[in-house]
């Protein structure tokens, strides 16, 4: 079955769901929180349908803004209103909401429906260093916080990858409807367009499984950096920036003596970057790989930025360290055997780097 969330143009999409989601609270502060609701029955959505399915929900608002009361039935029926509009739209991420503005992102829509848990594979955007992915999750019942787990699993063509990384998080819509964004991090070596598979797992063993053709975004410009620094026995590259409307992603790689990723410093290196006034671009979070070659730990990685402007001239970029307080981890070995790592990263040492300015294309 497909679920496709159509967008209406010049539609006020932000003052309704501020709207809907008010409405939303002072419903579930009325009504006990353990009621089961039974799902109302949707049709199949054409435009003019959801047009008229948004005026409805302006009319219930303002029933809550006039009345101190609100009655069970009408909050039942607010609970199970959908998630209206793009998850990346809707998202406070700032390239995600360009790229999509921009028509950057591939909409899917497909839905798969298990076990009473409906999820909607909303959009997908493919960047140059990673690749995005929106879901709408609508359920019959409340689930935990962390149904889901730490997010879905990620095939390329068909298979498994040898190793990924990224991350995933939810936004909470009501107590039944959720959004979900997972950020997976590209490798080198990831074909420029390529069939994304993607299976998420529930708490109760459920699983979904999509599958959709993405290809990377093309207006973008890169910046060769090629800077060059060491310091404390570590030597970090700068290699490259990538500008789109997606954001700004530096990619770069460490090199340091040893063979003990839990005392690499490499994989702490974090950036601030600020524009020839002083303004900071925000960052984000990005994914990384690191191999044993010659006796020296070496680590690539890229980080994310919100878009520049065409204001900005030149960027200074000063690298640091984001030293862990704690940690561990698992180590699993060729029998399929695991044990417990200890943390030993409260042993590493600062590192004093130098900043340095890029000048940006005009």
């Amino acid at each position: 079955m497909k679920k496709l969330h159509d967008e209406t143009e010049n539609f006020p999409q932000t003052d309704v769901r501020s709207a809907i989601q008010a409405g939303i609270v002072q419903a579930e502060e009325q009504i006990n929180s353990k009621t089961k609701y039974r799902e109302k029955s949707r049709m199949k959505k054409s435009r003019q349908k959801i047009l008229y399915g948004l005026g409805s929900v302006a009319a219930m608002f303002t029933i809550l803004v006039g009345s101190s009361y609100l009655s069970p039935t009408l909050a039942s029926s607010l609970s199970q209103i959908p998630f209206i509009g793009s998850v990346f739209g809707n998202s406070d991420l700032i390239g995600l909401q360009q790229a999509q503005e921009n028509g950057l992102t591939s909409r899917i829509g497909e839905t798969q429906t298990v076990n009473g848990i409906s999820v909607t594979l909303d959009e997908v955007l493919y960047a140059p260093n990673k690749i995005t992915v929106g879901l709408i999750i609508e359920s019959e019942k409340e689930l935990e916080e962390e149904y889901f787990g730490a997010g879905m699993d990620v095939t390329i063509n068909g298979k498994l990858p040898a190793s990924s990384s990224g991350s995933y998080g939810e936004e909470i819509q009501s107590s039944r409807v959720r959004t979900a964004i997972q950020e997976i991090a590209v490798s080198e070596d990831l074909p420029e367009a390529f069939d994304l598979g993607l299976i998420l797992h529930g708490e109760d063993g459920e699983t979904w499984y999509f599958t959709t053709p993405i290809e990377k975004i093309t207006d973008m410009e890169q910046i060769p950096v090629q800077h060059t620094q060491n310091a404390d026995g570590v030597e970090l590259t700068v290699t490259e920036l990538t500008l789109s409307e997606a954001g700004v992603s530096m990619s770069f790689e460490s090199l340091e003596e040893g063979d003990n990723f839990e005392l690499s410093r490499g994989q702490y290196i974090e950036f601030m970057i600020v524009d020839q006034d002083g303004n900071k671009i925000t960052s984000y979070s990005g994914g990384g790989s690191g191999e044993i070659v010659n006796g020296k730990m070496v680590y690539k990685s890229s980080k994310e930025f919100d878009p520049i402007d065409s204001t900005v001239t030149e960027l200074t970029i000063t690298p640091y360290l984001a030293l862990p307080a704690g940690g561990g981890g698992v180590e699993v070995d060729e029998n399929g055997e695991s044990k417990e790592l200890e943390f030993e990263g409260n042993t590493l040492q600062p590192i004093e780097f130098e900043s340095f300015k890029v000048k940006i294309p005009q």
